[in-house]
């Protein structure tokens, strides 16, 4: 018994599990060349960072690959640098490009000009066929139990078969998903990978400050709340001081504006909040995690994430056919 292989254009990783592009500065070279490594395909978040040091970190992940690994990009669409972000990552001759909390029609158009495979994030049938017309190389859907912006407030095995229902190409299923059990449910349904964050961020070689990390280990179920963003999406962070803050309508005193978004509500900083924690202030910062943080109990080396995975994948698809046979 074999998982069943992934194929993204030229890409053929070894295990089916893509890793979440998350930002700002929690996946750059380290997690991204470590989830490649490891036989998946690994992303550096361009999002909230200078466009060369992006091109640094896309070129550190190549080397600490040898040059064999899938590394791709993500960036934020709300981001007023997402045209100069997206042409600089494909300057690069990323493996791919990948993107939401919005949606990019032009980002098509620059894959096709750069030879770059484009990859949207979405959480609807409609933005998935939308995104197949435009050329996508696949499709990410995200559920509700993400981390991070959210596009929709339905669970994503909800969603999931919609989504393959109405396209072609791969689709890659995301939110919630934790272990190789959720892994095996999503390909049963028809997923083609899945993208996996929050287990990430609790590894060795994630690019997070300790405290970062501990701070998803020490989580505890209901702790990871709703919060509105300054992009105009609900978001699901760490309860903490800040979280406190500016629950409701409250509203923070923004000391300096960075202009780093196309719209915002200006209630706070989210790339400020964001760099905060990012620095090891997991208290006076948004700390960006899914829905299933609280079952994550230890920080373990990339490989022996995807190994525990794979060890996973393999019991619940024995399990399932015993299952059968006793039918």
């Amino acid at each position: 018994m074999n998982i069943p292989q992934l194929q993204i254009a030229h890409m053929k990783p070894a295990v089916p599990v893509m890793q979440g592009g998350m930002g700002v500065r929690i996946s750059l070279s380290g997690l991204a060349a470590a989830v490649a490594n490891a036989g998946g395909i690994g992303i550096i978040s361009g999002t909230g960072i200078p466009i060369e040091e992006m091109r640094a970190h896309i070129r550190k992940a190549r080397e600490l690959t040898n040059g064999k690994g899938y590394i791709g990009v993500n960036v934020l669409f709300a981001m007023n640098d997402f045209p100069e972000t997206i042409k600089a990552a494909m300057e690069e001759k990323v493996d791919f490009i990948i993107s939401g909390a919005g949606f990019s029609r032009d980002m098509y158009a620059w894959g096709r000009e750069y030879g770059v495979p484009v990859i949207s994030i979405v959480s609807s049938a409609k933005l998935a066929r939308l995104a197949e017309r435009l050329g996508a190389a696949a499709i990410v859907v995200e559920g509700f139990e993400a981390g991070g912006h959210l596009g929709t407030d339905r669970p994503l095995f909800d969603i999931l078969p919609e989504v393959i229902e109405a396209v072609k190409i791969p689709v890659i299923a995301a939110g919630g998903i934790l272990t190789g059990s959720d892994v095996a449910k999503a390909i049963r349904m028809g997923a083609s990978g899945v993208q996996m964050g929050t287990r990430f961020v609790a590894s060795v070689e994630c690019d997070a400050p300790d405290e970062f990390k501990q701070k998803y280990v020490d989580a505890k179920e209901g702790e990871a709340v709703l919060v509105k963003t300054t992009v105009g999406l609900q978001g699901r962070a760490l309860r903490n001081t800040f979280t406190d803050s500016i629950a409701g309508e409250n509203k923070l005193k923004i000391n300096k504006c960075h202009d780093c978004l196309k719209n915002c509500s200006c209630r706070f900083c989210t790339l400020d909040s964001l760099l905060v924690s990012a620095s090891g202030d997991v208290e006076n910062g948004l700390v960006f995690a899914g829905s299933r943080v609280h079952e994550i109990n230890d920080i373990l080396p990339v490989q022996k994430i995807i190994d525990n995975i794979v060890g996973e994948y393999f019991q619940s698809q024995y399990i399932e056919v015993k299952k059968v046979h006793r039918l």
